[in-house]
């Protein structure tokens, strides 16, 4: 079992990687196949919304076939063959194909890592060991940034993809060989989503989850590398610093939640006061976002460590699921994660489209970017006043 939990976070890494890589790569992409910022916004949207649509089978899978199959072989076919598509992409709408089919080959990794620990380990623990499958997955997130900006200066960024396609398909494969499902529920009991769309409970969990994940993804997963290249007039080799800053704070937060609802015996309170945090820094970037580049970098940093609340709203949520539907439960939360990110990805695209088209400065255009990631951010923060507080 622990070898096959490890091939899974090194699955998460992979699936952290290609959800952060497009913010380095944005100037060779435009240079290289004439894709844009708003282009790549699109692309990168898909990826989060073909990830967020199957995450209903992907539950149903889970429950009935186990993470062993469900994850090799999603990662396989859509990880894998994405990776490749992209290496030989000549055109934005490529990119765009290539990034579908990674959303669907990395949508069963984070949920099946969860299903095994909420299957196998006492519900007390799951904030710190979700986090913590989170923490060390994301070191695919930092992989994806000055690492990244090395290994295209050095290879090319084809040549890059087409090796990171070759390693996601051993890791696919090893999931395969080493994974161990749990042993089934077997219960009389009947359900579906619709059982969980019913309880009441889980609807603020629901709305926190949809605005909560986006700032730190999306910005980290795009749009730092543009901010940071179009205002301040950054290099690849700042932009590098620049996304690897926010992605080292995003491992920090990851670990930094998992353990706080036993240390504050809340869980509530420990995501509101963190995400009331990530509002702070976004107003703060769009009240002077052209503060200076590594004040900007400081802002990102803050969004990404008190963003990190993921594994804290799904442990929150998970309080309320019965066993026969933890697989469903799990990814129906993450739905709505990563649909909240793949929806802001594609609208802060059109703002950026908009804005640029309009005539306004860098500067303009990404303070109203920071904007609409602050008022979704408040609302949903105002809605997850109504949860009920419940711990293990």
């Amino acid at each position: 079992m622990k070898l096959g939990f490890a091939v899974l976070v090194a699955a998460y890494m992979l699936s952290q990687f290609y959800r952060a890589f497009l913010a380095v790569l944005s100037g060779p992409l435009e240079a290289d196949i004439g894709a844009t910022p708003d282009d790549l916004a699109t692309a990168s949207g898909l990826l989060f919304l073909v990830f967020a649509a199957v995450q209903i089978p992907v539950g149903s899978a889970l429950d009935r076939f186990g993470p062993r199959w469900t994850g090799g072989i999603m990662l396989a076919l859509g990880g894998a063959g994405g990776a490749f598509v992209f290496a030989l992409a000549t055109a934005p709408i490529h990119i765009s194909i290539a990034m579908g089919l990674i959303g669907f080959g990395c949508a069963p990794i984070l949920m099946a890592a969860y299903y095994i620990i909420a299957r196998n380990y006492p519900p007390v623990v799951f904030a710190t060991l979700a986090g913590a499958v989170i923490g060390i997955g994301s070191l695919g997130n930092l992989a994806g940034a000055a690492p990244l900006t090395w290994a295209v200066t050095a290879w090319g960024w084809r040549e890059t993809m087409a090796g990171m396609g070759v390693a996601t398909f051993v890791v696919s494969v090893l999931v395969i060989l080493w994974v161990k499902d749990p042993p089934r529920v077997v219960s009389d009991a009947k359900g579906s989503v619709w059982q969980l769309l019913a309880m009441p409970a889980l609807w603020p969990v629901f709305a926190i989850m949809i605005v909560a994940y986006a700032p730190a993804a999306g910005l980290r997963g795009l749009w730092a590398g543009p901010y940071a290249r179009d205002v301040f007039g950054a290099d690849d080799t700042v932009v590098g610093h620049v996304t690897l800053i926010m992605g080292l704070a995003m491992v920090a937060g990851n670990f930094a939640y998992g353990p706080l609802d036993r240390l504050l015996g809340t869980r509530k309170w420990v995501v509101f006061g963190g995400n009331v945090i990530v509002v702070l820094a976004l107003y703060a970037l769009w009240a002077w976002p052209a503060a200076g580049v590594w004040t900007g970098a400081a802002l990102l940093a803050v969004v990404g460590l008190a963003g990190a609340s993921f594994p804290m709203i799904v442990a929150h949520g998970r309080a309320f699921i019965p066993a026969h539907l933890v697989g469903r439960g799990v990814t129906l939360i993450n739905l709505c994660a990563i649909g909240g990110v793949g929806v802001m990805q594609i609208v802060t695209g059109r703002i950026h489209f908009a804005a640029t088209q309009s005539g306004a400065s860098s500067a303009e255009v990404f303070s109203q970017i920071f904007l609409a990631f602050a008022v979704t951010m408040t609302v949903g923060v105002v809605l997850y006043l109504f949860a009920q507080d419940r711990t293990d």
